[in-house]
């Protein structure tokens, strides 16, 4: 297991906000995870995965980084047509390790630089697919005992965007099993390059972002309601209201978090304002 001191979080947040914390954790296994708990006591701890759909509210963090990468990214096929996987690798590595052993089910998150946990979390997905539905089981750390769980999909009771594990913040999510289908790989190839020419079309790949940023609402689109808000191009520093997509906010020139939070903040209450509905960011803000 690697330890750093003084750790540059840049490129672990897909905003690439310039952030740092006193010290950083990359396990390579349970054992080390959980010797982090018991050695790191009295010190607060942020779980980071791939960086996306964060939003570093600061500039320094004197918090303990456990960093889940490419260290703790092991994965094997488990039975016919069951993949186990590592909670740090990454959706995009999962959706192709799918692809190669003919199964179908990841699609929709080829091309997403989130984590397999950051994922489960937050009950990733889009265009009406999401994790839960390929999901079997996940196998976590309880904080309070330190003892290692494992829950079914069932009992995670997922939402939208929401999962037992954002309701019960004490647990850490370790390995995950999923179950998909056998299909033809020329076909599930087709599929990933479609959405990935979809995303590329639609969305502001060009600049640092971490995605949607707003929960949608029902019955409304939040692009649409800030788009006709005259909000589309507002800049704050160095982020900006895509002028791609009025859903996202990228960083066009060395954007502090504060600069995205201040934009969240006028949008949340021109919206309000307007339509009388209030915005939840999806976005984790640390």
């Amino acid at each position: 297991m690697k330890v750093f001191s003084n750790f540059d979080l840049t490129h672990y947040n897909s905003y690439k906000i310039k952030s740092a914390c006193k010290k950083a954790y990359f396990p390579e296994s349970e054992a080390d995870i959980i010797s982090i708990y018991k050695t790191e006591k009295n010190t607060k701890k942020i779980i980071l995965g791939g960086g996306y759909n964060i939003i570093f509210s600061q500039s320094y963090y004197h918090e303990t980084f456990i960093i889940f990468g490419d260290s703790y990214a092991n994965i094997h096929k488990h039975g016919d047509n069951r993949i186990e996987a590592e909670a740090g690798i990454n959706m995009k590595a999962l959706s192709e390790y799918a692809y190669n052993q003919g199964l179908t089910g990841l699609e929709i998150f080829y091309d997403i630089p989130s984590s397999l946990g950051g994922a489960i979390v937050m009950n990733a997905g889009a265009s009406g697919e999401e994790i839960k539905d390929v999901l079997i089981s996940v196998r976590y750390l309880d904080l309070a005992t330190l003892r290692v769980k494992e829950i079914s999909c069932q009992e995670i009771e997922f939402d939208y965007r929401n999962s037992f594990f954002q309701r019960n913040i004490n647990t850490v999510i370790l390995r995950v099993l999923l179950e998909l289908k056998h299909e033809k790989p020329e076909l599930i190839r087709e599929k990933m390059e479609g959405i990935k020419k979809a995303r590329w079309e639609k969305q502001p790949k060009e600049y640092p972002n971490a995605g949607s940023v707003f929960k949608r609402p029902k019955g409304y689109y939040v692009g649409t309601m800030i788009e006709n808000l005259g909000l589309k191009g507002l800049t704050i520093g160095g982020a900006q209201v895509s002028t791609k997509h009025a859903g996202f906010i990228v960083n066009i020139n060395d954007a502090s978090g504060q600069n995205i939070l201040d934009l969240i903040t006028i949008i949340k209450k021109k919206v309000f304002q307007e339509y009388g509905v209030s915005l939840e960011v999806e976005q984790r803000i640390i």
